[in-house]
């Protein structure tokens, strides 16, 4: 099973990435997927956020496929495999189910997120450039990409207001971001992850401007690029 589960952890990443070829793509929520249409909604992040996607799905395959040839037996890189092949598999199905229902959506990207933080902190101390990046950044992505479905649904369902979600689920995000990051202070890339998703949510509300959530996404961006800077200066591997 050691050897066998490098192979099904790249085939996951293969089909993961090809998933938005098979589902036209996704750059967010459609506004008449709710009953009160998010048109513009404070916490989704501008479309080109999600560009990060493309760098997502070519480090996980690279790093999957430099794992599966290179480090198929290591013991420092199979703690983490369980549980990142849960996430890859449950995410070659999000775009589809996000077209389809935003509710489902957002329970699917927690069942995909919560392996995937999981990955990252029991991925080991070998080879960070291809075993824990890769996995941290999508952490990263996932914990941010978590709160904004979260608030378009609450938004959407009318139980909060736009703002108001916006502004639960921008707190939710810092605080679980500053809290997986303090396990594992010493990797970067996972909160820069969560800073990309931060910087396009700030870019969204500048017009027209809305200073809460300017406010709120602009400190917790600043303050977890602090923490990615510190720890890169600290590890500069």
């Amino acid at each position: 099973m050691h050897r066998l589960l490098p192979v099904l952890v790249l085939l996951a990443a293969l089909a993961f990435a090809v998933s938005p070829l098979l589902s036209n793509g996704f750059g967010g929520y459609r506004p008449d997927q709710f009953p009160i249409p998010q048109t513009d909604p404070p916490i989704q992040p501008a479309g080109w956020a999600f560009s990060i996607w493309g760098l997502i799905f070519a480090w996980l395959v690279a790093g999957s496929g430099f794992g599966a040839w290179k480090r198929a037996g290591d013991p420092d890189w199979q703690p983490m495999r369980p549980a990142l092949l849960v996430s890859l598999v449950l995410g070659a199905f999000w775009i589809e189910t996000a077209h389809r229902t935003p509710i489902g959506a957002t329970v699917l990207i927690v069942a995909m997120l919560v392996p995937a933080v999981a990955a990252f902190l029991r991925a080991g101390r070998r080879d960070p450039v291809w075993q824990v990046r890769p996995v941290a950044l999508y952490a990263g992505w996932l914990t941010a990409a978590t709160g904004a479905s979260f608030g378009m649904v609450l938004g959407g369902h009318g139980i909060l207001s736009e703002q108001a979600a916006a502004i639960l689920c921008l707190l939710g995000v810092t605080a679980v971001a500053v809290l997986v990051q303090s396990r594992r202070p010493a990797e970067w890339a996972y909160p820069a992850g969560v800073v990309w998703a931060l910087v396009g949510i700030f870019a969204a509300n500048l017009s027209p401007v809305n200073p809460p959530v300017l406010a709120l996404s602009g400190l917790a961006a600043l303050l977890l690029a602090y923490r990615a800077a510190a720890s890169l200066r600290a590890n500069p591997r």
